[in-house]
């Protein structure tokens, strides 16, 4: 049952995220019990990545208990290990959760994995929130009765667009901590201050693999800074826009005050209000093309499009209407914002297997059991070429209707590429200036020099 649940989650999750990119592995203890602690800014789905990608299995997470008020989900959870947990601040602070703190520390001192979200609840907060104790308190009882040494793994979960059905997410994993002796002796001392202490040194650790920003418009405005400072000829992983978003968010917060700083956000502020504007994204401006060359290219890749398009029909008029169901579902009953994504793969679960039960029943019906059989084989092959025609389809009409806003709006659009080209200039001199010579460098004078190709880093 145990390698069916993983596989299932394994399956959802790639289904889900077009790419997870998967950092600091070697972290990760192959044998002996680990806590994994991470941010949880996307509810069930956190977790649910982490089983996928840790490396480790069985790993039994806290979950808010009010999930198991869902039939299916409640069983997936049961399958999957999961400990059922209540909050104080959702029923007057009366509950009782002694015997799912046993169970945790059962499955810790027998050598398996647990999961933790430290901050206590799934949140849209564009930083990391004040954690709560039980992570460290677990860790530091379980090591304090000496049958075993006890690790905690920080685990960053950083979403490119967190409730967009194929995005990308990178998961990144920090350095050990190891909960030992010296720890173990401050906790026999004093107990509160030591489990506040290792809560604080959690926090840093999470800081570190995690990106985090004041508010959602300074992250907004480090991520269209980032953008314009980044070379057009470069391509990079997810891990490494990360990367660079950390360290621009890390250089705004030392001179946000300067005016300097100060007149060149608002004039990217500026900037970027004048393409939302226009309906244009900035990687649309990187370079000139001509419109007969991205006609050219458009026509490329609808030939592309026509070729798989009859495979994907199927797939396209049996599945939209899941995928409707699953979008309302997961708008009108999510309880907070960042239980969307999870209540939309909790709706196309339940859905999906109705859906091929029932084409196979008409199609048996009429045909046979193996014209039934080979029915389900091929939605199932066309739900996969509907997923590739859904993101190609989506990519081309932008394409199309950039092409078209570039002959309609050309004297716009040129005074904005002179904005741009000045900006690039100003964020690229406001970096060499303040850069730390101990840090290595993301891109090379080769990278700045090529005028590169036009690409989508949204």
């Amino acid at each position: 049952m145990q390698r069916f649940v993983i596989s299932l989650i394994q399956l959802i999750t790639n289904t889900f995220f077009r790419r997870i990119d998967v950092v600091g592995e070697e972290n990760v203890p192959s044998e002996g019990p680990v806590i994994f602690a991470g941010n949880h800014p996307n509810a069930l789905m956190d977790g649910w990545l982490l089983m996928a990608r840790c490396g480790r299995w069985p790993v039994h997470f806290m979950a808010n208990a009010k999930l198991w008020k869902y039939r299916l989900l409640g069983r997936l959870l049961n399958a999957s290990g999961a400990v059922p947990v209540y909050r104080h601040e959702e029923h007057d602070g009366k509950v009782d959760n002694s015997k799912a703190f046993a169970k945790l520390y059962e499955v810790v001192e027998r050598g398996d994995c647990m999961g933790i979200f430290p901050e206590g609840v799934s949140h849209t907060e564009s930083q990391l929130t004040k954690l709560k104790t039980g992570a460290a308190r677990i860790a530091l009882s379980v090591a304090e009765r000496g049958k075993v040494k006890v690790t905690i793994i920080p685990c960053g979960l950083n979403y490119m667009h967190r409730h967009r059905f194929r995005s990308q997410v990178l998961i990144e994993f920090g350095e050990p901590i190891i909960v030992d002796g010296e720890w173990i002796d401050d906790f026999k001392s004093d107990e509160r201050a030591t489990v506040v202490k290792l809560t604080d040194y959690l926090a840093d650790a999470l800081i570190a693999v995690t990106l985090n920003a004041p508010d959602w418009s300074t992250l907004r405005f480090v991520q269209a800074a980032r953008r314009l400072y980044k070379p057009a000829a470069a391509t990079l992983v997810p891990s490494e826009y990360v990367e660079l978003n950390r360290r621009f968010v890390d250089a705004y917060l030392k001179m946000a005050e300067e005016p300097e700083m100060v007149e060149f956000r608002k004039a990217v502020d500026d900037y970027q209000s004048r393409l939302d504007v226009l309906g244009l994204k900035d990687y649309q401006l990187r370079t000139k093309i001509s419109v007969g060359k991205a006609f050219r290219r458009l026509l490329v890749r609808s030939i592309s499009l026509m070729l798989l398009l009859p495979v994907a029909i199927p797939g396209v008029l049996l599945h939209l209407p899941v995928g409707w169901l699953a979008a309302y579902v997961g708008d009108r009953f999510s309880y907070e914002e960042d239980d969307i994504a999870t209540l939309k793969v909790c709706a196309s679960m339940a859905l999906l297997p109705i859906l091929y039960l029932l084409a196979a029943f008409l199609i048996g019906n009429y045909f046979g059991t193996v014209w039934a059989i080979v029915a389900v084989v091929g939605l199932i092959i066309s739900f996969s070429a509907w997923i590739w025609v859904i993101e190609a389809q989506a990519t081309l009409l932008a394409s199309m209707v950039s092409i078209l806003r570039r002959t309609r709006l050309r004297a716009e659009i040129e005074d904005l590429h002179v904005t741009r080209a000045e900006l690039v200039e100003k964020v690229r001199l406001m970096v060499d200036r303040g850069y730390d010579l101990d840090e290595p460098r993301m891109f090379s004078d080769q990278d700045f020099a090529s005028t590169g190709v036009i690409e989508s880093d949204e």
